[in-house]
């Protein structure tokens, strides 16, 4: 699937709801004329009769349209369309501000201004292709945020409200009746379960199946900062800075959600760790759509027949994954961590962690730019690269945030003395989200395609690789799988016996 107007096909349409197909949940909506309500295409009830059946790109255009969510199948819960993460135009990178919360506090100027367009060029834009403005997309998530906050923990509504971010509580207690039909305390009293309004959260993160969790968990634990990351319990838990605070999240895989439990200073940021916490997983991939192109592939396709589902691990925070990139560089994995580890150490601030052994925000580039950067234990070519690209990140030179242009922080970086291909791509496919990066010079990259029979010098590789775009960078993770390296499993727990791996040290 890789059509963005899928819901103007209304054959197609009418054809998953009656199927069922999870397949296409997030990618449209269902209304139903006859009741006025509106599910995703795999509702379990009884689907509609065809002639009562309208088809709309997001929620919020249904809800603008005057239908209110399915009380059965939850659509505002359903995954993002994979294509806002997938394209790199105006409407996608709209799309993922929105989800970060940039309207929260600017409103549509803000989100105007971060795209560097006008608010009606940004307007029409996202009604043209979604059925609805910036306004009503924001409304949509803040009553998706309410919903899990009324829902999981006891906090009173008006804290609810204005964390949820809404500018009155009538405005919320209107838009919550008008979405789910019910009232505030109705929803609650439908959960029947509560938590202490402590900033706690227990919450399940959907995603489209299939999902392999080795590689993907397997990666951000192999790659965990000391003290800002780590596995245990088999969960990865790190710390987050936020927008109004910091946080604590802890990650479980499952077989049909990713668990997540949250710690928030302020519940304001829910809705920004969510999106975060959905991009790092890519949650929202269409791995169907990934699976067919590179199947088509003769060497990539029994590695796809025998793990689909792969994901790319990226990041919650973009600045901070660039600057370990570099840390990277022609080093371990385990002296990557330990550098950064002494980082965050010495210049991190401190967080508690009752229930776990984390303890410091990984630093601001502006506090690694301030920084001598004399103190890092490596050659000095690679501390002046290291001190100019946090210097770029502070001063907002390079735009690496969920809203950048991808194109644009290619060249910025290309700018800066020590930044090459290798580390510009590893950037791009894991702190940008493109899912098209490609890192032909990585060294894993290289042994896996020679050992595999294909090209492995990088122009040759990347010649060959041109049949797997837009995806090459999923198949740099089925590349990665096939090696004997930490990031490609789940680490043991405790009592249980660790594979020992020649790439660990």
């Amino acid at each position: 699937m890789t059509d963005d107007r899928i819901h103007a096909d209304r054959d197609r349409c009418i054809r998953a709801v009656q199927s069922k197909d999870a397949r296409f949940d997030g990618w449209f909506f269902t209304a139903v004329r006859t009741t006025g309500i509106y599910c995703r295409p795999s509702c379990p009830v009884v689907p509609p009769k065809p002639e009562n059946m309208s088809f709309f790109p997001s929620a919020a255009a249904a809800q603008q349209a005057g239908f209110r969510a399915c009380k059965r199948c939850r659509p505002d819960a359903s995954p993002g369309s994979p294509e806002w993460d997938v394209r790199a135009d105006v409407v996608a990178r709209a799309m993922r501000l929105i989800a970060d919360g940039v309207m929260d506090n600017g409103g549509v100027p803000a989100l105007a201004s971060r795209l560097g367009y006008s608010v009606r060029q940004v307007e029409r834009q996202l009604v043209a292709e979604l059925g609805a403005g910036p306004l009503a997309l924001a409304r949509a998530q803040r009553a998706q945020t309410a919903r899990l906050l009324v829902e999981t923990t006891a906090l009173p509504m008006s804290d609810v409200a204005f964390a949820a971010g809404f500018a009155s509580i009538r405005t919320f207690n209107d838009t919550v009746r008008e979405v789910f039909a019910l009232s505030p305390s109705q929803l609650r009293e439908r959960a029947s379960r509560g938590a202490p309004g402590t900033g706690s959260l227990s919450l399940r993160l959907p995603f489209r199946a299939p999902l392999q969790p080795d590689n993907l968990f397997g990666h951000l634990a192999a790659t965990a900062v000391p003290g800002v990351e780590e596995w245990r319990d088999g969960a990865y838990r790190r710390t987050l800075r936020l927008p109004h605070g910091h946080g604590i999240v802890a990650l479980r895989p499952q077989p049909d959600h990713v668990s997540c439990q949250l710690a928030l200073t302020d519940l304001r940021d829910l809705a920004s760790v969510i999106s975060r916490c959905r991009r790092l997983l890519d949650l929202d991939a269409d791995p169907v759509a990934v699976g067919d192109v590179l199947s088509a592939d003769r060497v990539l396709a029994p590695l796809v027949r025998k793990a689909p589902g792969r994901r790319v691990p990226r990041s919650v925070d973009p600045q901070e994954f660039a600057l370990r990139a570099v840390l990277g560089q022609q080093v371990s994995t385990a002296a990557g961590r330990t550098h950064a580890g002494r980082l965050a150490a010495a210049l991190g601030e401190p967080v508690d962690d009752p229930a776990g052994g984390l303890s410091r925000l990984f630093p601001t580039a502006a506090a690694l730019a301030a920084a001598d950067p004399a103190g890092l234990a490596m050659p000095r070519s690679r501390r002046e690269t290291f001190a100019r690209l946090a210097h770029a990140l502070a001063g907002g030179r390079i735009d690496l945030s969920v809203g950048g242009d991808w194109s644009e922080a290619r060249l910025r970086l290309a700018s800066l003395a020590g930044i090459g291909t290798w580390t510009i791509e590893t950037i791009a496919m894991r702190a940008l989200g493109d899912p098209d990066a490609f890192p032909a010079s990585d060294l894993g990259v290289c042994a896996a395609a020679r050992q595999a029979g294909l090209p492995a010098t990088p122009a040759a590789l990347i010649s060959r690789a041109a049949a797997w775009r837009p995806w090459r960078s999923y198949a740099v993770q089925y590349l990665w799988a096939t090696g004997d390296h930490a990031i490609n499993r789940l680490p043991a727990e405790p009592g249980q016996p660790r594979q020992e791996s020649k790439e660990d040290t």
